[in-house]
């Protein structure tokens, strides 16, 4: 999250430049750690002393919440001191924007995938389509989605069922479409100058995502241990905990970031007219609820 301005006018002529910093240098280390772990982990591979991947993985994590806490604990200090000006402003939200961008295209490559699979590798494998050859692999395999008999049932069985969607996933979209109904009125009252209307919604703009994660938890354990829907379950399997995975990952990046935003307007930090810290996470959780709609449409329902 981008810290906010210091609650006096910005400075139009001054622009600040950082001394060096370590923090870049480190942030890469632990999102390769973090990168290299995770691929490990999935593909079962591990040394002899133990299980390196998930080792990496932690240590990974570890790192980068280390420095991503000092990191932004500098800049708002910077902030406070006034050292920020207009034009820093600017550049923070074209930061968060390009930053927004980034992850638009990260899920954008997840949606195209299971169109992919859906439209087209599916039904060439069930003898459709100008592929369809490709059914001789594989004859007499029946194309569907959810795909429940996947091709190779003894490497990959499919699983027994799927999620409803008019369950627990109806319940998480109604959880976080009402978070954002929260968290801008939240943003109403700071831009007005009522802290107490702040902190109240925003802090039930915190319990709305907390409550959002316990019950994807909950599902997942469904999933695995009723459903015999997992990770390995065939495409169904791999697309739905990517695709669902990611995103409950982004809920909680954006839910610690609703709280440390939480912490600093009860400290008193931001103003009606500067608060840009404030306005990235909102930015930020936004995403987040439009692109959990779009997974309840391609993933859940359709």
């Amino acid at each position: 999250m981008k810290p906010s301005t210091p609650s006096h006018s910005l400075i139009p002529t001054q622009y600040y430049v950082p001394a060096s910093s370590h923090w870049p240098i480190l942030a890469s280390v632990g999102l390769f750690l973090m990168a290299f772990g995770a691929a490990t982990s999935i593909n079962g591979l591990s040394t002899e002393g133990g299980h390196a991947g998930g080792l990496m993985l932690i240590s990974g994590a570890v790192l980068m919440a280390w420095v991503v806490f000092n990191w932004f604990a500098a800049v708002v200090r910077e902030s406070h001191q006034g050292l920020y000006s207009a034009q820093m402003d600017r550049s923070f939200r074209w930061g968060m924007s390009w930053f927004i961008f980034s992850e638009v295209m990260f899920f954008a490559a997840f949606f195209g995938a299971l169109f992919y699979v859906r439209n087209f590798a599916v039904p060439w494998l069930g003898g459709e389509g100008d592929k369809g050859t490709a059914n001789l692999l594989w004859q007499g395999f029946s194309a569907q989605w959810p795909l429940m008999q996947t091709p190779d049932m003894a490497r990959f069985p499919g699983p027994q069922q799927v999620i409803s969607p008019w369950d627990l996933p109806l319940l998480n979209t109604v959880l976080l479409l009402s978070s954002s109904v929260t968290l801008t009125i939240a943003h109403k009252g700071l831009k007005l100058g009522k802290r107490g209307q702040t902190k109240l919604w925003l802090g039930l703009t915190v319990l709305l995502g907390l409550a959002f994660l316990v019950f994807q938890v909950e599902e997942y354990v469904v999933a695995y241990t009723e459903l015999g829907l997992t990770l390995k379950s065939g495409i169904y399997g791999s697309t739905f905990f990517i695709l669902t995975g990611f995103h409950g990952l982004h809920v909680s990046l954006g839910t610690f970031m609703l709280i440390v935003i939480l912490l600093r307007v009860i400290k008193g930090h931001f103003s009606g007219d500067n608060h840009f810290g404030f306005e990235a996470v909102s930015w930020y959780w936004h995403f987040v609820d439009v692109v959990w709609v779009g997974l309840f449409l391609f993933v859940y329902i359709l």
